[in-house]
């Protein structure tokens, strides 16, 4: 890439050489060999079009395969496991619900993130001087995005770690079920259980952690970034010195926050309904959920607080010093009879003036240490216990709830 400068604002616009990818086209989702096999297999278009063909194709891989071989079992409904297969909720919730969400998350943090680097420019936040530094943190976007390498370790976490310990010993209930063949639980896996343990659940746990890979390298990007010294204005109207847009990214991860709510849903109506458990046996996994999903949307925002938190007290010693030498020149001019004769108090530009640097001054003492409100943490967790809320009537009447829930919000 390279870095030209228009007569007009004079302002760094970067532009691309053949070597890169276009930096207005930034994203976390165009890449990496799965995306090029969608595109091949006409799944997708070249920015994520046909979500509703992958949505369809990918859901029913996983899941109808598991319906038709349960059917084969006389397992489906009525068999002589303990958990047949429509009754499992965690299974329909994963593959039809979560495994979705997982796929409609991608389209919307790519929409949100095209703009990223375009903002860093055109909000002058990245000195000319420093242009080479955030053009080679792009760059190691797109090749961490685009790694072969990646996706396969990826796989193979999935099987070795993923398939073979976590979801055999940690996730399978103590009971007889469609997909085994034996009165010992988890073991002797039948036709139904080779294509979950197999097919189905590393096709979901491989979406599932490629989403943490990406976040780790849109925090890695984020760290890079903060590293530059960055033009921020600590009278932003933002309130973190114009990186305001990067809090706006956070809303398109709410699909994902959702999946994991789900995720988790499913597992404990499983338990509800299976186990003869109970929902407030849980309330620690809920707890401990939510605020992964909210550390893994909102803590790489906080690389910046070192700079916001600099920016923020550089502008208080100097707009408190603008403040300082205006307050003291107007309590010269209008209280001390400094006034020109026959200069109206009344309409004066100074009062309106004065008005101006005291909310200039406020806009720097509200300046947030991070591009994060309240608003959207609060929606974020909304969107992870929204799939857990049906399961309150395991423990209260509908019209109990309801009215429960209208004197929360109303």
């Amino acid at each position: 890439m390279a870095v030209a400068l228009t007569k007009r604002d004079e302002r760094p616009i970067v532009k691309v050489s053949s070597a890169l990818e276009d930096p207005s086209d930034f994203s976390l989702i165009l890449g990496g060999p799965l995306y090029q096999l969608f595109r091949r297999a006409h799944l997708s278009g070249d920015h994520l079009e046909l979500l509703r063909r992958r949505v369809i194709y990918i859901s029913l891989f996983a899941w109808l395969p598991l319906l038709v071989l349960s059917a084969f079992n006389g397992q489906v409904v009525g068999g002589t496991a303990s958990i047949q297969f429509l009754p499992d909720l965690e299974v329909h919730i994963r593959f039809l619900v979560a495994l979705p969400l997982l796929i409609v998350a991608e389209l919307l943090v790519h929409q949100r993130m095209l703009a990223v680097v375009r903002q860093f420019e055109q909000r002058s936040l990245i000195p000319e001087s420093e242009m080479p530094r955030f053009e080679a943190a792009i760059a190691s976007v797109f090749r961490l995005r685009n790694s072969v390498l990646a996706e396969v370790l990826l796989i193979v976490i999935v099987y070795a770690v993923g398939t073979l310990i976590v979801w055999r010993f940690y996730a399978i209930l103590d009971r007889t079920s469609w997909y085994t063949v034996s009165a010992v639980p988890g073991t002797n896996l039948s036709l139904a259980g080779m294509w979950y343990e197999y097919v189905s659940m590393p096709i979901f746990q491989f979406l599932l952690i490629r989403w943490y890979w990406r976040v780790f390298i849109w925090a890695r990007f984020l760290w890079q970034v903060s590293r530059i010294d960055l033009s921020l204005v600590p009278t932003h109207p933002d309130r973190v010195g114009g990186l305001g847009f990067l809090g706006n990214t956070s809303y398109a991860f709410i699909p994902l926050a959702a999946a994991h709510g789900a995720v988790l849903s499913g597992m404990i109506a499983n338990r509800i309904f299976h186990v003869q458990s109970t929902l407030a046996a849980f309330k620690v996994e809920i707890f401990v959920v939510v605020v992964f999903v909210e550390l893994l949307v909102f803590a790489p925002l906080f690389v910046f607080m070192a700079q916001l938190t600099q920016a923020k007290w550089r502008g208080l010693g100097e707009y408190g010093a603008l403040a300082e030498r205006y307050v003291r020149e107007f309590d010269a001019k209008w209280l001390r009879g400094g006034a020109p004769a026959g200069e109206p108090f009344v309409g004066s530009a100074d009062i309106q003036s004065l008005a101006d640097l005291g909310n200039s001054f406020e806009l720097v003492r509200a300046m947030r240490p991070a591009p994060v409100t309240r608003d959207s943490i609060l929606q974020i967790a909304v969107a992870t216990l929204a799939p857990i809320v049906p399961l309150l009537l395991t423990i209260m009447p509908l019209e109990q709830l309801l009215n429960q829930l209208f004197g929360i919000f109303f």
